[in-house]
């Protein structure tokens, strides 16, 4: 672009160097668009999360250039279902690999890749396309002048290690920084409306052999109103995420003396400590919550610092991918004047009523699913069970069922200006 029609602006900060800012810096940086993404922790994070990226989340992975290797290094799921609780016996499952192994020339199925390694593969190609990433930068405070809307500027104010606070200003800060966001209490204070679940979860990376010893799918959810988990697979090596219900209110300690016993009771086989590994256990609190807004003039958020879920069905990491991908497209077409500063207006809205008519329905009856108070009777109430149960014997309806998740996305390149 000419000295003449110079670029709408100059540079992006992101606040939070986790999944979805990564992400976000990465398209930016290969479309040349400056931008810098702002840590404050000295390295990305470690403990065990989100594996599992959905069929949403493929086309972001795509587009960003390392797609293949997610797919070399890590797994491609294919079956998921739905067990009793005592047989163990399947309610409902599918098989993707029959209906979304080749969509448009694309395979669709739900990717996993361990969260640790997707961040650190992410980072490196947001270097080599010329992004920035600075770590031991916490940001304390985040500001815009009063014509931000209009050629104004924003800023965050940075604590770096053994330093003074300092100003760094950009034409647009997005919030990236996770539940706790500054970027998102910067502009609401501790407005986030939505609830907490009355009930704990213990998320562990567990080494134990599912599928050899038992026949079990990639992923499997054992529906229990106290003994609900999940146990999907996140390595080639017979690494699963199990993720199970505990009683609220007990210290992370006294969460972790009763793991032997919780395993015993729930898992296929019963097993004793010495018959599995557990790489890493965390107790988290579930959340539905959503910011008012996802823009305030030139400050932004997305991902975890605009919305949270339970992750029951991968919606949160999901969406969070979806949200980044959507907010590149609005970026973009303000950076190649095919759009005004009024999309980012049009993000908001769009991205507050995606969390709202899908995200947020579909992931607490996901939770209601697996905690079922009567998991015999659970089939006979459940449509969604039931269009799975027909989709055994018609691949069209069950492609739909599986493509429906696809209403997460939305075409912001639809309000380019047509030249």
């Amino acid at each position: 672009m000419t000295d003449e029609n110079p670029r709408p602006f100059k540079k992006v900060l992101i606040v939070g160097a986790g999944p979805s800012g990564l992400l976000l810096a990465l398209l930016l940086a290969k479309h040349s668009i400056p931008v810098k993404v702002l840590e404050s922790a000295s390295q990305l994070d470690q403990q065990p999360r989100a594996a599992h990226y959905g069929t949403p989340a493929i086309p972001e992975f795509i587009r960003a250039g390392i797609i293949d290797q997610l797919r070399a290094n890590g797994l491609i799921l294919s079956t998921m279902c739905w067990r009793d609780p005592d047989s163990h016996e399947i309610i409902a499952g599918f098989d993707a690999s029959k209906v979304l192994s080749d969509v448009d020339g694309q395979d669709l199925r739900t990717h996993c890749y361990v969260l640790q390694d997707l961040d650190e593969l992410m980072l490196k190609e947001v270097r080599r396309y010329g992004g920035e990433v600075e770590f031991d930068a916490e940001v304390v405070g985040v500001g815009q002048d009063e014509d931000g809307e209009v050629g104004g500027r924003a800023w965050v104010e940075v604590k770096r290690k053994g330093g003074e606070v300092e100003r760094e200003e950009a034409d647009y800060v997005v919030g990236c920084d996770g539940a706790n966001s500054i970027v998102r209490r910067s502009l609401f204070g501790d407005q986030f409306p939505g609830f907490t679940w009355d009930a704990q979860i213990i998320a562990t990376n567990t080494v134990y052999d599912f599928e050899g010893k038992f026949g079990w799918h990639d992923a499997n959810f054992i529906v229990h109103p106290e003994n609900f988990f999940m146990a999907a697979r996140i390595t080639k090596d017979n690494m699963y995420r199990i993720t199970y219900g505990e009683t609220p209110g007990l210290t992370r300690e006294e969460y972790i003396a009763r793991q032997p016993m919780k395993f015993q009771q729930m898992l296929p086989g019963h097993p004793k400590p010495d018959e599995y590994k557990i790489v890493n256990i965390s107790p988290y609190k579930m959340h539905q919550r959503c910011a008012p807004k996802f823009r305030v003039g030139r400050i932004l958020l997305a991902a975890d610092a605009a919305h949270l879920c339970n992750p029951w069905g991968g919606l949160g990491i999901t969406g969070g991918f979806v949200d980044v991908g959507g907010l590149f497209d609005c970026l973009v077409g303000i950076w190649e004047n095919k759009a005004g500063e009024d999309i980012l207006e049009l993000y908001s809205e769009k991205r507050i009523e995606k969390w709202q008519t899908v995200i947020n329905p579909i992931s607490q009856e996901n939770f209601r699913r697996v905690s079922d108070k009567d998991p015999r009777t659970r089939f006979e109430r459940d449509e969604f069970m039931q269009l799975l149960k027909k989709g055994e014997t018609d691949d069209v309806l069950l492609k739909d069922l599986l493509l429906g998740f696809m209403e997460v996305r939305y075409d912001f390149t639809q309000h380019y200006k047509v030249r």
